[in-house]
């Protein structure tokens, strides 16, 4: 990094000033902070030995606790006079103070202006999530629409990542179903092709997309080169923001191909005009003035915020997306947001204008460091009249009323969760549910799968998938399988978070259990961990295995002989045609429950049941896959090496064969009608 930034140990660098001493080796300041762990006057103390050697340049802080872990990741312009001012005994909000108490140590990284540094923390923020910082959560890339320029037919398609392709972006979009949706109106209006360079060189005759009007077919060369570039022409204006100019040229076209009685190639014009109508009508509010901006708006309610953000390019709405970062209760709406942007544009280039509604701290160093960052000029405001503000009171709105629904959601999962414990004698309310299933088709390519929900809903990012190693187990062994999956989860679990025994059942107290929008719900069943505390324990309040009583007992044995205890199980079993809505529930050393048809936690238990099965059926099927496409088509009965060549040399690639149709299938040259079925059985049938 420019300036020079490096790493500063207080334990050998030496005061600047006469007056100042040395401090001691940095694991004796530690030891001597977990000594007294928790006081504020031991956490000043700590603070005042490293603000004695601190830099007074720019930099990065990192306050940590004495188990080393990262409570707080700070940035200064002097970070000397920061740590000064984090040693007063007065003047600090409560979670300022908390971070004081719980500091053992520091880490300073300096760096060459207060621009680098804005960007360093928020990097660091989102790498290290610290337990006292505003954290970005579900940051996933977003799409972009890409019209290739690497082959003389581009295609457009739906791009993630590394723009490692040479070619045109545009975007973000807001979510693939956006992008699925205007690829789909594009391809429409302007007959590009969004198939592979594989398929495309293989073609032999117009794929069905041509048939219906979806694509102008270069591949047989049903236009020419320069057909087909005018095309091409027309979509990278259209995206650019030339829609209207692109029209006018359409609406031209179709005019005199109608003077001169062309009828069928005024009707193509026709079409392609309604498809661009369909694209603009879709995208809501599109704003005549601005060009290009990201629209962000926050709205705090019961302790929770939610970020509203609106992607604007080329004139055009290309959707919207609901954050909800994890914030301390105290951070007002500015605080927040300012933290969110710093993040949020870590890894994404910024637009030449931001809008806000909050007005935020250091707004220009962010738009300082965005400018830097991106090479041209960010402005970064707070509109407060016209267009812009209507934009900004639009997004406001879908922030409120997302929100809303997010506590609406939460209060109900909290309420489906007090009545789990309920309904099933659980200990406490479950804050952690693991679910269980296995997926196979006659033991080959097995997998077993865990996805986890809580009171947010699915935690997506901690779902696991196992493929199953034991070569001694029978084909189709579902309890071997399940053993196998227990044993290797839960011994990792005792390896990387051992935990002191469960309390005792007459040692729970009847208490409050806490709602989600800040009210009290009277209840009998201990609370959920702190809201703002990050290190929730690994470990599952509640098991649900997709089984019968066998499924159980074996995931019983599996537990009882690795020593684990305390971990309640339930086996749900579907009825005895597996028909939804007749499940058994099996429990340890109870009777057997079944649930009313309509009840609404038998509901909620068949969705986590069924997002297992989902997510072990996708796991399952994408070992399977590539099996397929390391062993050759050839493992198909049926299929040799003649066939194998003669289906690749028809459809290209072996995912065009994958979603072929029977149909397309028996068209291939030495495909018969019951080869085409098995080759379309084996792709198709569903996994145990």
């Amino acid at each position: 990094m420019a300036g020079g930034g490096k790493d500063i140990d207080p334990a050998t660098e030496l005061a600047e000033e006469d007056d100042e001493q040395a401090l001691p080796e940095r694991d004796e300041l530690s030891l001597e902070a977990a000594e007294a762990s928790g006081s504020l006057g031991a956490g000043r103390e700590v603070l005042l030995r490293y603000a004695k050697v601190a830099p007074s340049s720019p930099g990065v802080y990192r306050m940590l606790d004495a188990a080393g872990d990262v409570l707080y990741v700070g940035k200064a312009k002097s970070i000397r006079k920061r740590f000064t001012s984090y040693t007063r005994p007065t003047g600090h909000d409560t979670r300022i103070e908390r971070v004081i108490a719980n500091t053992a140590s520091v880490e300073f990284v300096t760096t060459g202006t207060e621009t680098e540094a804005l960007l360093l923390e928020a990097n660091l923020i989102k790498r290290l999530r610290p337990r006292f910082n505003v954290l970005l959560r579900d940051d996933k890339s977003f799409p972009y629409i890409l019209i290739t320029a690497d082959h003389w037919a581009p295609q457009i398609l739906k791009h993630r990542g590394a723009r490692a392709r040479e070619g045109s972006y545009y975007g973000p979009f807001a979510s693939v179903w956006a992008v699925n949706r205007t690829i789909t109106a594009l391809q429409r209006a302007f007959l590009l092709r969004s198939c592979s360079d594989g398929f495309f060189e293989s073609r032999t005759r117009p794929c069905l997309l041509h048939q219906i009007k979806r694509c102008s077919a270069p591949c047989t060369h049903e236009i020419d080169f320069a057909g087909y570039a005018e095309l091409v022409r027309e979509a990278n204006a259209f995206l650019s923001g030339r829609s209207q100019a692109v029209r006018d040229e359409l609406s031209g076209e179709m005019e005199k191909a109608s003077a001169e009685l062309d009828f069928e190639r005024a009707a193509i014009y026709r079409d392609r005009l309604a498809a661009l109508s369909a694209v603009q009508s879709t995208q809501g509010i599109n704003p005549r003035s601005t060009e290009e901006a990201d629209v962000f708006a926050i709205h705090q309610d019961g302790g929770f915020s939610c970020i509203e953000v609106f992607f604007f390019r080329t004139g055009q709405n290309w959707g919207n997306r609901a954050y909800f970062p994890k914030a301390d209760r105290t951070l007002g709406p500015g605080e927040v947001l300012g933290a969110f942007l710093a993040q949020f544009y870590d890894d994404k280039p910024a637009p030449a204008l931001i809008l806000l509604s909050h007005d935020i701290p250091e707004r220009e160093l962010l738009a300082e460091a965005l400018t830097a960052k991106g090479s041209r000029r960010v402005e970064v405001s707070v509109p407060q009249r016209g267009e812009k503000k209507d934009l900004v009171a639009h997004a406001l709105v879908n922030a409120r009323e997302a929100l809303g629904r997010k506590l609406a959601d939460t209060s109900s999962q909290q309420k489906l969760l007090k009545g789990l414990a309920e309904t099933f004698g659980l200990p406490r309310v479950p804050q952690r549910i693991e679910v269980y299933d296995n997926s196979h088709i006659q033991g080959s390519n097995a997998v077993g799968a865990m996805i986890v929900a809580g009171p947010e809903g699915f935690r997506k990012n901690q779902y696991r998938k196992f493929n199953i190693r034991s070569t001694e187990l029978a084909p189709g062994d579902d309890f071997g399988m399940m053993r196998e999956v227990l044993e290797r989860r839960f011994k990792r679990l005792m390896t990387e978070a051992p935990r002191a025994a469960p309390p005792a059942a007459d040692a729970v107290e009847a208490i409050e259990v806490a709602a989600i929008s800040g009210e009290v719900i009277p209840g009998d069943l201990p609370p959920p961990a702190e809201p703002d505390d990050d290190r929730e324990s690994p470990w599952p309040d509640l098991v649900l295995i997709d089984g019968g009583q066998g499924q159980l007992n074996a995931a019983r044995e599996t537990l009882a002989a690795l020593g684990v205890t305390g971990v309640p199980m339930i086996g749900v079993a579907k009825g005895p045609d597996r028909d939804a809505g007749n499940e058994t529930f099996y429990l340890t050393d109870k009777p057997a429950v079944k649930l009313p048809p309509r009840d609404p936690l038998l509901y909620f238990i068949q969705r986590l049941r069924d997002e297992a099965h989902r997510f072990a059926i996708g796991s399952h099927r994408t070992r399977r896959k590539k099996d397929i496409r390391e062993a050759g088509l050839q493992e198909i009965p049926g299929i040799g090496p003649t066939r194998k060549r003669a289906l690749l040399h028809h459809f290209g690639t072996l995912k065009a064969i994958e979603r072929a149709s029977l149909a397309d299938l028996s068209e291939v040259p030495g495909i018969n009608e019951e080869t085409a079925r098995k080759i379309h059985d084996f792709f198709h049938e569903r996994a145990s």
